[in-house]
């Protein structure tokens, strides 16, 4: 989860803070439990691991222009977060700062332990070694506008950086390509070039490329923003599957309501770099306690299902 109240976490030359444990009551001893009518069993919730992002006082300016004005965060292994607000709010700037595509002001974060983009000592690396930490930390990206490489072809643009960033062999490499292009439906396109593809067929060879190297965390810059309306659903369907069936952690910055209702653990909303509400979707979305996240859904909402 994000947001104001989450603990600080280690970074080089800083000090971690742990929260305090909170008390945890008992369940009842079943023998003492006389229930007058048969109980249907629930499903068990889903479960979460420890934190496997965790930043402190995240602070990010162009020019005069404050981006993000201290956010915490702490996001569970395993837990879907989908990160909503206006343009402009600071979303898609948080999701770089933590895999160090920009870097802070202030604040630190740190994905499975490590530092993106900086030594033991706090020194920052070059971006060869940088690659190379993000692949090691396990975060993938998949980004609002592809960012595919145009002159390879499909099968190239998510075997290429398994060889050049993984020393991964020609055949292991081409092997993994083809088995993520089956799995987002695109098996049929392997020697295509990009151009050659439509939008949501560019951006499912995206979401293919940053799964390649196996990672625990994916980050989503607004992964449907740059799309046909007619072409949103099946980038969305595969993000759906990925959230449901590969247990990987997920931060999403998406305008889509309904989908972050459908696929997030806990959605948080994002107004002027700050965190302004956070928890469950049936809460923020369905029932938000603060007047800007009430004008955003509203409006949003509206806009969906014009």
């Amino acid at each position: 989860m994000v947001g104001p109240g989450s603990p600080a976490p280690t970074a080089p030359g800083r000090r971690c803070h742990h929260p305090r444990l909170r008390p945890c009551a008992l369940p009842a001893d079943p023998a003492l439990v006389r229930p007058t009518a048969p109980v249907r069993a629930e499903p068990p919730p889903r479960s979460f691991g420890a934190a496997l992002i965790e930043g402190h006082a995240l602070r990010k300016s162009f020019g005069d222009t404050q981006v993000l004005r201290g956010v915490d965060l702490a996001v569970r292994q395993g837990e879907v977060v989908a990160l909503l607000g206006p343009s402009g709010s600071g979303k898609s700037t948080l999701l770089r700062t933590i895999n160090h595509l920009e870097g802070l002001d202030d604040g630190s974060v740190l994905v499975s332990g490590t530092a993106i983009g900086y030594d033991e000592r706090g020194g920052e690396l070059r971006e060869r070694r940088i690659a190379q930490q993000r692949v090691a930390a396990g975060v993938g990206m998949v980004f609002q506008q592809f960012n595919l490489f145009h002159h390879l072809t499909v099968r190239e643009n998510v075997a290429g950086p398994l060889r050049w960033v993984q020393g991964m062999s020609r055949e292991a490499a081409r092997a993994r390509a083809d088995e993520l292009l089956e799995q987002v439906g695109l098996a049929d396109r392997a020697d295509a070039l990009p151009r050659h593809l439509s939008g949501g067929q560019q951006q499912r060879v995206g979401i293919a490329r940053a799964l390649a190297p196996r990672p625990r965390v994916l980050l989503l810059d607004e992964p449907t923003s740059a799309l046909d309306p007619e072409l949103v659903g099946e980038v969305l369907a595969v993000i759906r599957d990925l959230a449901r069936d590969e247990g990987l952690t997920m931060i999403i910055a998406t305008h889509q309501l309904d989908f972050a209702r459908d696929v997030a653990d806990t959605v948080v909303f994002m107004a002027g770099g700050v965190v302004v509400e956070q928890g469950p979707p049936e809460q923020v979305i369905t029932a938000p306690h603060h007047e800007a996240t009430r004008r955003f859904v509203g409006a949003t909402t509206v806009e969906e299902h014009a």
